[in-house]
Parts: C-alpha cells; sequence; structure tokens
C-alpha cells in the first residue's frame, strides 16, 4: 500500500473515532462532549467573515460533520510520519493536544462554551481526541506491518 494511503486510512480511522464517540456519547450523557456545537459556530463564523451565509439546520450540521472528517483525518494522519514503530505515541501526543485544544480554546476563540458545559465535559472532550490519536496511530503501525 502507498504511504500516502496508509496516512490517509489511519487519519480517517483516527477522525471517525472522535466523532462517533462525539455523536454516540452525547446522546445518551447529559453533559456530554459537543464538539459539533462548537463547529457549527466555527463555520457559520467563518462563512460569515467571508461575507456568506452559512447554511442552516440540518445543512450546517452535514457540512459541519464532512469538515471535522476532513480536517482531522489530515491532522491525523500526521501520526504516521515518524514511522510505524512511532506513530502510536506520536499519535496519541497529536491527541493530547488536540484534546487539550477543544477544550480550552473555544471561550478563547469567540466560539462560546459548549452546550451544557462541566468539568468532565472538558475532560471528555480531551479523552476523545486522545483516543483519535492513538486510533490513527495503531491502525498507521498495522498498515505499515510493524
Amino acid at each position: 500500500m502507498p504511504r500516502w494511503a496508509a496516512l490517509t486510512l489511519a487519519g480517517l480511522a483516527g477522525a471517525v473515532t472522535v466523532n462517533l464517540l462525539n455523536e454516540g456519547v452525547r446522546r445518551v450523557l447529559p453533559h456530554a462532549p459537543r464538539m459539533e456545537v462548537i463547529g457549527e459556530r466555527a463555520l457559520s463564523a467563518g462563512l460569515l467573515a467571508l461575507g456568506q451565509e452559512p447554511p442552516r439546520g440540518r445543512a450546517l450540521y452535514a457540512t459541519t460533520l464532512a469538515a471535522d472528517l476532513a480536517s482531522n483525518t489530515v491532522y491525523y494522519a500526521l501520526a504516521g510520519l515518524g514511522g510505524a514503530a512511532r506513530a502510536p505515541a506520536l499519535g496519541t501526543a497529536l491527541g493530547v493536544a488536540a484534546g487539550v485544544g477543544g477544550a480550552a480554546l473555544p471561550p478563547r476563540l469567540g466560539l462560546g462554551h459548549q452546550p451544557h458545559e462541566r468539568p468532565q465535559t472538558l475532560l471528555l472532550t480531551a479523552a476523545w481526541y486522545t483516543l483519535g490519536g492513538l486510533v490513527a496511530g495503531a491502525v498507521y503501525r498495522k498498515l505499515e506491518g510493524e
């Protein structure tokens, strides 16, 4: 398999992990992370800054989900750049960085807090992204045969 394909598949695995956790747990846990809401706010603000009308309702949700999958795929693909043996550790480090950023940065970027945010919400946000990074690194290592 070409390296670019392994990187892309590993990144996609990490991105899907984060999104499945976010979408699944938010339906059963009252104070679960709501990163899709932060994403919708960011997408809307960005489009408005460009003079474009953002989509609304289900279209906004779908566009945000697609953008999130694409951007997280590229981000988590970085886990394989240090080689297969180091990919799980690098992926985990990338996940921790994304998780801390996802928990701490939205209010500082003018995106507000997550709905029903509690301290455990922020911890789960960091955990989701960390798991995404670990999965990306493990998938890359498996695909590259080490």
